[in-house]
């Protein structure tokens, strides 16, 4: 996301079916019926959304673990949440989620890249819809910091996995592992 902030566009209560008929070529989330637009990313979160992506990316091809979308694929958690998460993993044993126009349920692995305009939503409102419908792992890329903070699911609450700051290394619970040193991300 932007620098710029997200905008809430208008205060009718939308689902699914209503973010579908938009025609524009905004970038839009609905965060249980209320309809965000959202900013384009910045080339620094891009760059490092590409990183994460191939790092991640080559690990599950490799090890045939299932796939990874990058954003904007639309994931519809309930018929009024559509979130767009930066990257996505749905593993192999769950992929009749993977629907041609979107993903229609939680993914295992969710990765936030976060900017000044998206920390409370990342932080706050998505990590408590991803905690809600069970995504299993919640990475947030913070980029000003170059640190990454891993959460992973137990019962039903996030924890701290693994989390590293400037430098160092982070491990992924879900995709055994997988490391990622973060001198090759920021």
């Amino acid at each position: 996301m932007s620098i710029a902030t997200l905008e809430t566009v208008q205060h009718k209560r939308y689902t699914y079916a209503d973010y579908l008929t938009i025609e524009d070529e905004k970038r839009y989330e609905v965060y249980e019926g209320e309809l965000i637009m959202v900013p384009a990313p910045t080339t620094t979160h891009q760059s490092v959304s590409g990183k994460i992506g191939r790092i991640m990316g080559n690990f599950i091809i490799k090890n045939n673990l299932g796939e990874l979308f990058y954003a904007p694929t639309d994931v519809v958690l309930a018929e009024d949440v559509v979130l767009q998460p930066d990257i996505l993993f749905i593993s192999k044993d769950r992929e009749k989620i993977i629907e041609e126009r979107a993903i229609m349920g939680a993914p295992d692995l969710i990765v936030e890249i976060l900017s000044p305009s998206s920390t409370f939503y990342d932080v706050v409102k998505k990590k408590e819809l991803y905690r809600r419908y069970g995504v299993k792992e919640y990475w947030l890329v913070f980029l000003q910091e170059k640190a990454i903070e891993v959460l992973t699911l137990e019962g039903d609450v996030y924890r701290e996995f693994a989390s590293a700051k400037g430098e160092g290394s982070i491990k992924s619970k879900l995709l055994k592992g997988l490391e990622v040193v973060l001198k090759e991300i920021f």
